[in-house]
C-alpha cells in the first residue's frame, strides 16, 4: 500500500501498469477509490510533496481525491500464475518451471522465483518466434541477437529487466531469452551465443492489469483496465528483418 487508507470501503478499482498523473486524473473522472498498479509509485521516498516531480503530482492529488494507490512489483513477479508464467502461456511455452527458484514458498504458490524456463510444443525458426513476440504482445519494437541455431524450442523469459539471468538461462539450455532493458554489452556477449530477445519493459508487463482483474472481480468490486496506461518509450516502428 503506498498511498491512502487501508480501512476504507472499495467499489471501484482502477487496473494500471505504472501510476502516472494521467492514470490518477482517470481514476478521478471514472469515481474509482483505489489504484492497483504493477510498478510501484514511489521507488525511493520523497523529501517534498509540493508537485516538482510526476510522482510527487500523483501522491498530491491522489491524496486531495480520496484516492488509495495499491502496488504489487515483485510479489506478482515471483509467484506461480503471476507475470512470467501468464508470458509464457501467451507465447506458446509449454511444460515450464521457474528459472531462478526462490528458496522461499508461499502458502499460495507451491514454488516462488523469477523468471521461468519451458518448451515450444514443436521447434520453429528463431525469426518466426522473434515475430511471435512481437504480434502476440504488441511490441512497438523488438531488439534481438543472432542465435546459435536456426530452429529453437527451449525458451526462457523473465518480465521486466531481467539481463542478470541471461548466464542462468544459457546454462539451463535455453535456446531464446526474452526479456527487457538490456544494455549493449549484454547483447554483445550474448550475440551467437543464446538468441536473446529484448523487448520494451512496459509491453512484457502490461498482462499484470488482466491478472489483477481475474484476482478482484471475484471479491465483487468493479475492475476497470486504464486506457491512460501506456509505455513512456515512443519509438518509429520499422519491420522485422531476417536473422
Amino acid at each position: 500500500m503506498q498511498v491512502g487508507d487501508t480501512g476504507r470501503d472499495i467499489e471501484s478499482v482502477l487496473l494500471t501498469t505504472d501510476v502516472t498523473p494521467d492514470v490518477v486524473d482517470e481514476a478521478i473522472m471514472l469515481g474509482c477509490q483505489l489504484i492497483v498498479s504493477h510498478h510501484p509509485l514511489l521507488f525511493r521516498g520523497l523529501k517534498q510533496v509540493c508537485g516538482q516531480t510526476p510522482q510527487a503530482r500523483v501522491v498530491e492529488k491522489a491524496i486531495k481525491h480520496d484516492i488509495a494507490i495499491y502496488s504489487a512489483h515483485t510479489s506478482l513477479d515471483s509467484v506461480w500464475g503471476g507475470i512470467n508464467t501468464r508470458l509464457a502461456d501467451m507465447l506458446g511455452v509449454r511444460e515450464y518451471r521457474m528459472l531462478v527458484v526462490s528458496n522461499q514458498q508461499s502458502a499460495i504458490s507451491p514454488q516462488t522465483g523469477l523468471g521461468v524456463i519451458g518448451r515450444l510444443e514443436t521447434p520453429m525458426r528463431y525469426a518466426d518466434f522473434v515475430q511471435r513476440v512481437r504480434d502476440v504482445l504488441g511490441a512497438t519494437y523488438v531488439r534481438y541477437t543472432r542465435s546459435a541455431k536456426e530452429q529453437v524450442q527451449t525458451i526462457a523469459l523473465c518480465g521486466g529487466a531481467g539481463a542478470e539471468f541471461i548466464g542462468e538461462a544459457m546454462a539451463q539450455g535455453a535456446d531464446v531469452y526474452l526479456t527487457a532493458d538490456c544494455k549493449y554489452h549484454e547483447f554483445q556477449e550474448a550475440d551467437g551465443q543464446i538468441g536473446l530477445v529484448d523487448v520494451d519493459h512496459w509491453i512484457s508487463e502490461h498482462h499484470a492489469r488482466d491478472i489483477f482483474k481475474e484476482i478482484l472481480e471475484p471479491l465483487g468490486v468493479k475492475c476497470l483496465i486504464s486506457q491512460a496506461d501506456r509505455t513512456p518509450i515512443l519509438v518509429k516502428s520499422g519491420e522485422l528483418r531476417e536473422v
